[in-house]
């Protein structure tokens, strides 16, 4: 019996995703691919395991994003194609599109099973619980070999490592949002911020760091929240740090005013075990439109911040999200966000042009930017981000970073650019290398 996944979204979502390819395969599956012989692990929404085979896949999860309008098209998309492609699958959608709008997904087709993240999970780990959810599967499973034990599966003892999953391994620590940004759903669709208990991520670094895992990268949907039993990112930090020095790890993002002198004092001892790279989502240069999306910064504070970083860290590599177009944003307001991208010293900007999600306070104004407008600030603001990514590199060339050698010849610095590695070195191994 056959499974695909198709991710759409953040690094939460493939984290989770993963952990659902290794749960199947803990109870028999096998991934599906059109290209024999590779895996079928989260396949992107792009293309990977949806086309090819006329009998596609037994089983097709989509685990959605509904961030914007424009995900949302995309996450509709793909469970119709899903469902073309795999004409004798069940079509499981589960993520923060199916929170928000469970029936839309459910009159699309009668082999569609909306399910929610917790409920998943726990199914894929116990083959019983798994066809009470998607019934369909029972005649699969019963002409299976006997090797489908139907027990369940300790989440931590399933390790997502080797082939078809990434050579950087996330750990979600946290997930749900308390922020209500006037752009955004996730905070509905996740719902309240929640944090695992610190001694199960710890266990869980452990074991992938001795199972060869070289970068570690945590991750949540505000990781600077993560509180747990009196124990905040920092204090989960040094206990990760304090149970191996095998691995790097890696923030995956934080918003800025979760950073404190303690995470930034941590990160610049570390010596470089906690990568010397942040992504600190900045969303607009502009105080007035920072105050109308609801962020809990002004411009001010956010470039403070960026000052207490590289002074602590002169070698910080910053990256950063930034909208364009939000309703209401000037001329003026634009070019404060370029000169805030300027001032910041960007090695990547993550430019989303504003795209109106249903359902937020934003998505309703009567001053929508028009998309003539969009479209030029977003390619404004990519030509300055494709500028200040290579003076961020040409700052670092010819400097020694530790490199995680990734597949096909690539690997990932710790300031967090691709480079070219020597064919001989092996993927997964962290090493010292010259930047070219």
């Amino acid at each position: 019996m056959r499974y695909s996944i198709v991710n759409l979204g953040c690094k939460v979502n493939r984290v989770e995703s993963d952990d659902l390819a290794v749960s199947l395969e803990k109870l028999g599956m096998e991934p599906w691919s059109r290209r024999h012989g590779e895996g079928g692990h989260a396949a992107e929404a792009s293309g990977g395991g949806l086309l090819g085979e006329s009998t596609g896949a037994d089983l097709v999860i989509v685990n959605t994003c509904t961030v914007t309008g424009e995900a949302e098209k995309k996450t509709r998309k793909a469970v119709r194609r899903a469902l073309r492609e795999h004409p004798r699958a069940s079509v499981v959608v589960t993520g923060c599109a199916a929170a928000i709008d469970a029936e839309a997904f459910r009159a699309l087709d009668g082999r569609v099973v909306v399910a929610g993240k917790r409920e998943l999970a726990e199914a894929t780990r116990q083959a019983d619980r798994l066809m009470e959810l998607i019934p369909p599967l029972r005649s699969s499973f019963r002409a299976m070999p006997p090797r489908v034990d139907g027990r369940g599966e300790d989440p931590i003892s399933v390790l997502r490592v080797g082939r078809g999953f990434p050579t950087r391994v996330g750990i979600k620590v946290q997930d749900g949002c308390d922020n209500a940004c006037t752009y955004c759903i996730v905070h509905v669709a996740r719902g309240r911020a929640w944090s695992r208990p610190a001694d199960e991520v710890v266990e869980e670094y452990r074991r992938y760091t001795e199972a060869g895992v070289r970068e570690i990268v945590l991750s949540g949907i505000n990781i600077g929240t993560y509180r747990e039993e009196g124990l905040d990112l920092a204090d989960l930090l040094e206990r990760l740090l304090g149970a191996s020095s095998e691995a790097r790890i890696r923030i995956s993002s934080i918003e800025p005013r979760d950073v404190s002198e303690r995470l930034i004092d941590l990160m610049a001892r570390s010596d470089g075990r906690i990568a010397r790279h942040l992504h600190l989502p900045l969303q607009a240069g502009s105080s007035r439109v920072l105050r109308e999306m609801a962020r809990p910064y002004s411009a001010e504070r956010y470039v403070d911040l960026v000052d207490r970083l590289y002074a602590a860290m002169p070698s910080l590599s910053l990256s950063t999200d930034i909208i364009v177009g939000f309703p209401g944003e000037s001329d003026d307001d634009f070019a404060e966000t370029l000169a805030m991208a300027r001032r910041c010293r960007f090695s990547k900007i993550h430019v989303f042009p504003y795209s109106k999600r249903e359902g937020t306070p934003a998505a309703i104004r009567s001053d929508q930017v028009p998309p003539n407008v969009k479209a030029l600030r977003a390619a404004a603001l990519s030509e300055l981000g494709d500028r200040l990514r290579n003076a961020a590199y040409e700052v670092r060339r010819g400097s020694v970073e530790c490199v995680l050698v990734e597949t096909n010849g690539k690997g990932m610095t710790e300031s967090y650019f691709e480079i070219d590695v020597a064919a001989e070195l092996s993927p997964g191994e962290l090493v010292e290398l010259r930047l070219p």
